[in-house]
C-alpha cells in the first residue's frame, strides 16, 4: 500500500530513533545496512527526512551522521509520510480519481474510507518513539532480524 520510499523511510527513521542520540550519530552506510535498503536510495530518503529541519537531524563531518533529537521522536508517524510527500495516501481516493467524493464517489469510496479514516488515526496517534519502544523490545522488527536497543 505504500510506496518503497515510505517503508524505508519509516524503517530508516525507527532505527534511528533506537540507536541514535545527539551524541551518537548513525551514518547512512549503517542505516542502509539496517533497513536493507540500497544506499543510494537510502541517501535519498534521508535528504527528504532531513530537509528544512524534518524529522530527521543530521551534522555534516568527521563526527557527523543522523539523529533523532527528543522532539522528533514525539512526532506522530504522519510526519514521516509528510516528509517523503505520501501523506496523501491518507486523503486520496484509491481509486487517483480527482473528483471522488461524498456526492460523487468511486466504486470503492464507501469501503475505503473505513480503511483510510482507520489508518490516518493510526498514522496520526502514534508517535515514532511508540514505535521504536516496541521495536527495542526484541519482538517487533524492521528487518529480517530483531533490533535490540543500545
Amino acid at each position: 500500500m505504500l510506496s518503497k520510499s515510505a517503508e524505508y523511510a519509516l524503517r530508516a527513521t525507527i532505527y534511528i530513533a533506537l540507536k541514535s542520540s545527539e551524541d551518537h550519530k548513525l551514518g547512512i552506510d549503517e542505516i542502509a545496512a539496517a533497513i536493507d535498503s540500497p544506499q543510494s536510495f537510502t541517501a535519498k530518503i534521508m535528504q527528504l527526512l532531513t530537509k528544512n529541519n524534518g524529522v530527521v537531524s543530521s551534522v555534516r563531518g568527521p563526527n557527523g551522521g543522523f539523529y533523532l533529537t527528543e522532539a522528533a521522536q514525539k512526532l506522530p508517524v504522519s510526519a514521516v509520510l509528510e516528509a517523503v510527500g505520501e501523506y496523501g495516501i491518507l486523503t486520496k481516493c484509491v481509486l487517483g480519481l480527482k473528483e471522488c467524493s461524498e456526492s460523487r464517489p468511486c466504486p470503492m469510496h464507501e469501503q475505503y474510507r473505513t480503511i483510510r479514516t482507520q489508518m490516518k488515526l493510526m498514522f496520526d496517534k502514534t508517535t515514532i518513539r511508540d514505535l521504536a519502544e516496541e521495536t527495542g523490545k526484541g519482538k517487533i522488527v524492521i528487518n529480517n532480524r530483531p533490533v535490540k536497543k543500545k
